[in-house]
């Protein structure tokens, strides 16, 4: 990282408390060497100093009245990193994790994540250290109604477009765009992933794990010669990903034999059932380890990290950022894993995807595999935008036509810069040229 260790450099100083934010840019810097020999007008511009500093962070209190009638103070956040190509866009997330540098390394991968779809879509994401787990609807609705207050100034269809995340489910988008349009007497499409009565799209629960799929798929058959017809899956995580990953998986032809959540895992040696997960996880709102009470054969496993012992030929990280560690690399190789795609926000740690590339593992990086889930929510935009709602097919096949289109561009831009089959460089420097032009023909000043 020789020409661009000065401006990481200036980050480390500057962000030293972040170490989530920081990892995310020395994983890209590290990739984008090339393009800094490549093309020194970028460091003459500052583009590499400017596209790690947001052009807006906004942080603020977020008071409401919980069921006790007692008065309770949460931290709310909208990072705005990135609007070159387009619109802000990026989730909320409500979780006791979220601190300013979780939501800006989110928001700088968004970034890149949103310029790979080739939708007009900018980089921002949000959120707040509320927890919903536990909390009546009257108090979730309490919450994101006194978090609306606030960003709503903020935002806008053509300005800055949040969606879910987690903890951010319908529920919560209902609450929160009900509030953004009493308060603008505005019904607009200013939030993705709303309900199918109010603006919502079809697909976009859907989204994320079956592009996922999607993307694998492509990058199996096109670097192995493989698929998930026959392959044995690992799917860490229970949620929104986790699930329709595993659907899809299934359609494919996979058999998916183990699944998680924060308290353990689950594995089913004859093949996960997955409508006893989704009764289990969306209905029932209950832990994971309640399968196993309908399922003699399946074992129960308190803790997270053992699932990456489980053997498989297909890995699928779904839950949440640096769950698999250089360990658990190490041991997915020695058990035969052929293919690991990332579902999740930086799900591998810079050991764990050093140890996949080494041993010639197929890696799909999350800001290429997992951007299904932003590219419907663009087409949500184009719907609301347009007053039209488009068939599950139709959106279905735009995200898949666009999940193969990303594998493409992320492929031939390895191959490009002379590292054919390293999805993390290829999806990097794919991702960081489009929005890095943008910036140079709109000026320093931006």
């Amino acid at each position: 990282m020789k020409k661009l260790q000065g401006i990481y450099n200036q980050v480390l100083k500057r962000d030293s408390n972040e170490p989530e934010f920081l990892q995310a840019v020395k994983v890209i810097f590290e990739s984008l060497e090339p393009v800094a020999e490549k093309y020194p007008e970028f460091l003459e511009d500052g583009i590499f100093s400017r596209i790690v500093e947001p052009e807006r962070t906004i942080m603020f209190r977020v008071p409401w009245v919980n069921d006790k009638n007692e008065v309770v103070v949460n931290r709310g956040y909208r990072v705005q990193f990135n609007s070159a190509i387009g619109p802000y866009k990026g989730g909320l997330r409500f979780h006791p994790s979220v601190n300013l540098g979780i939501i800006k390394f989110l928001g700088f991968e968004q970034t890149f994540k949103n310029s790979l779809t080739g939708l007009p879509m900018g980089g921002g994401k949000g959120g707040s250290d509320f927890d919903p787990k536990g909390k009546s609807d009257r108090e979730v609705m309490r919450f994101c109604q006194s978090f609306m207050f606030e960003l709503s100034k903020h935002i806008g269809e053509n300005t800055d477009v949040p969606a879910g995340d987690i903890g951010v489910g319908g529920r919560e988008i209902g609450y929160l765009f009900g509030m953004y349009k009493k308060m603008n007497n505005n019904f607009t499409g200013v939030l993705t992933g709303k309900g199918l009565p109010f603006g919502g799209s079809l697909a976009r629960t859907e989204a994320t794990g079956y592009g996922l799929c999607y993307f694998v798929e492509e990058a199996l058959k096109d670097m192995a010669g493989k698929s998930f017809q026959g392959s044995t899956v690992v799917v860490s995580g229970a949620g929104n990903v986790a699930i329709y990953a595993t659907e899809k998986a299934q359609q494919l032809g996979a058999k998916v034999v183990a699944m998680s959540d924060s308290s353990g895992y689950i594995y089913d040696k004859n093949g996960i059932d997955l409508a006893a997960v989704k009764k289990i996880k969306e209905e029932e709102h209950k832990r994971i380890k309640e399968y196993v009470k309908d399922h003699p054969d399946a074992v129960y496993t308190p803790g997270c990290s053992g699932i990456w012992s489980i053997p498989c030929d297909i890995a699928l990280p779904c839950a949440t950022q640096n769950e698999l560690d250089e360990n658990a690399a190490k041991t997915l190789v020695k058990n035969g894993c052929f293919a690991v795609g990332e579902g999740a926000n930086m799900p591998s740690t810079p050991e764990a995807i050093d140890t996949f590339l080494k041993n010639h593992i197929i890696f799909t990086p999350a800001k290429a595999s997992n951007a299904g889930g932003v590219a419907v929510s663009g087409l949500e935009m184009a719907q609301n935008s347009m007053r039209l709602s488009w068939s599950f097919e139709e959106v279905d096949k735009k995200l898949h036509d666009i999940m193969i289109n990303i594998y493409k561009n992320a492929s031939t831009t390895a191959k490009e810069f002379g590292y054919e089959n390293n999805l993390v460089i290829g999806a990097n420097i794919a991702g960081f040229m489009k929005v890095a032009r943008a910036m140079k023909a709109q000026g320093i000043t931006y």
